[in-house]
This record gives structure tokens, sequence and C-alpha cells, in this order.
């Protein structure tokens, strides 16, 4: 693939629980699949140490605890993007001038807003465990949540049905924003 060819990254964001680690995994490897070479990143492994801790503490983070995550967050994007593939990342994202953060160094980044209720989300939290994201922290999730806005031209994909599904959602999406 030359470096012209690299599609835009796509930035798979949502709430804790909302599914963002299966779906962006499982859409990197769907593109692989067909050809596209893509690469997968869970911005849960660029948090430092100190975020995740406040986080396990069941301290939400403030805006400046997330600067500089973000920043390495759009530094990962780009140094996928410079190998000629195809970035896919999980990202919550929960805020515009976060998607905004990420879009100053991406401006095609493809948004794909995983959109569940409070109460299928809780549910699927109940039943998994995270390193540090306790679920006591889903309230201040949904209280920062700012949904995209038509502006950011956002795929905004259901999550109520199997993850196939949500994932085929978000490859017509793609195919549409890329062609």
């Amino acid at each position: 693939m030359t470096d012209t060819a690299v599609l835009p990254p796509v930035l798979v964001m949502g709430v804790s629980g909302s599914g963002k680690s299966t779906i962006g995994a499982a859409v990197a490897a769907a593109l692989a699949d067909r050809g596209e070479p893509a690469e997968f990143v869970d911005a849960d492994d660029l948090h430092p140490a100190a975020n995740k801790e406040k986080m396990r503490a069941g301290t939400p983070l403030t805006d400046e605890d997330r600067w500089p995550w973000l920043d390495a967050c759009a530094e990962r994007i780009a140094t996928i993007e410079a190998s000629g593939k195809r970035a896919v990342m999980a990202n919550s994202a929960l805020k515009r001038v976060y998607r905004d953060r990420l879009r100053a160094s991406a401006p095609d980044l493809v948004i794909a807003f995983l959109d569940g209720s409070r109460e299928l989300i809780a549910e699927r939290q109940a039943h998994r465990h995270h390193e540090y994201m306790p679920t006591s922290l889903l309230d201040s999730q949904f209280a920062t949540l700012e949904r995209p806005e038509t502006d950011e031209d956002a795929l905004v994909v259901p999550i109520d049905g199997p993850v196939d599904d949500t994932v085929r959602t978000i490859l017509a999406g793609l195919a549409v924003t890329s062609g």
C-alpha cells in the first residue's frame, strides 16, 4: 500500500463498558481480512500509571489528567498512519474537546460512537472485570459524555445487538466515509 492510499483513522468511542475494545479489535481484524492493513490500539494502554491509579480508586479523571494521554493517543495514531496502516483506536473520547484534540493531528478521523443505554451498559459491566475502571464510575462517564454533534459526521452505532452486527454497521459506514 502506498502512503497516499492510507485511509482515515477510526476512533471507536463511548463510555466504559460500551464495547470499544472488543468492537475496535474486531473492526481492525475485519479490515485486515479484506486486505486493508489496519492496526488496533486500545487507548487504555496509553494511560499513565497515575491516571490508572486514580480511576482504580474510583476518582474520575479531570481534563488536566486527560490532555497528556490524548496527546499520546494522537501520536500513536500518527505513528500507525506513517507505517502505511489504518489506525483503529478504542478511546472513550467523551467530550467534544477530546475528539477535537485527536482531530488536530488526524483531521480525517472517522468517529464510530457506540451508543447504548445506561441500563444496558451497567448490565455489561456487571459481567466483566476491568483492570482499573470500576463500575462506580459509570455515572460519571455518562455525566461527562457529550454525544457527537452533526458537524462531527460521526457514525452513531447502536450496541444492543451482536458484535458482528455492530462491526458490519461500522464497516458499512467506513465504506461511505472513505469512498
